[in-house]
């Protein structure tokens, strides 16, 4: 069975290759291709283990960072070596990329700002204050990071796959149980609570490679549709989900 699945939140190969440079925190002036190429490799491979709609232009950006990182490799000039009477400039393969990359940066920032504005905004109205002690909810604390991007959640995902590998019995006897997306959806908002976080590992027991990936489909499709919310105590930590 083939899950085909388009996720909103990933903005492109530039947005990918920014996180990764966030999250591994590289300079993004000197960025070591051999390392910042593996991690985009992983999680392309990922995505399409996943089944998730991978676009071409993500192939694009990968065959870009296997040919700067192939020029990387290739051998220096002589600095002091003169063609024609003259020194020869010899181009960092990575400025383009770079480029493009602070380029992208910037409308990011813009974006983020205006979107900030944008709901600003929207608090402002012009009717008398009214009672809204109802909807209050509990508070969270200062220290928990809810920046967790789909981004962050793969790179879970990938964690979990290679425990599961590590775990394998050596002999098994496979009995396949097929489930809908919609259905585990079902199951999770069934399982989950506005104050109490649940690991996101735990949702992901005693299930084979098929039920993990409809498990995990079912937990993007409730993130999109903001019924639940994800939270990181530090960087690289465990991830916790709550319903909203």
């Amino acid at each position: 069975m083939e899950y085909l699945v388009k996720i909103d939140a990933f903005e492109g190969p530039l947005d990918l290759l920014l996180h990764l440079i966030q999250k591994l925190e590289i300079d993004i002036y000197d960025i070591p291709m051999k390392e910042i190429t593996e991690q985009y490799m992983s999680y392309i491979h990922t995505m399409q283990e996943l089944h998730l709609d991978v676009a071409s232009e993500y192939l694009v950006m990968a065959a870009t960072l296997l040919a700067i990182k192939s020029k990387m490799l290739l051998p220096k000039q002589d600095p002091e070596m003169l063609i024609d009477d003259e020194y020869q400039y010899e181009e960092d393969p990575r400025e383009e990329l770079v480029e493009r990359l602070i380029e992208y940066k910037k409308y990011k920032e813009v974006a983020k700002e205006l979107k900030d504005r944008e709901e600003e905004r929207s608090l402002m109205f012009t009717r008398p204050p009214i009672d809204l002690s109802q909807y209050e909810k509990t508070e969270i604390p200062a220290n928990i990071d809810l920046n967790v991007s789909v981004y962050d959640m793969i790179a879970a995902f990938q964690k979990l796959l290679r425990r599961k590998r590590l775990q394998r019995p050596l002999s098994t006897r496979i009995t396949r149980q097929d489930i809908s997306i919609e259905q585990r959806m079902d199951d999770i908002r069934a399982l989950l609570h506005p104050y109490f976080k649940k690991p996101f590992f735990e949702l992901f027991q005693y299930q084979d490679k098929s039920q993990l990936v409809v498990t995990f489909l079912a937990l993007l499709e409730l993130l999109k549709r903001n019924e639940i919310t994800v939270q990181q105590q530090d960087n690289f930590s465990e991830l916790f989900i709550l319903a909203v």
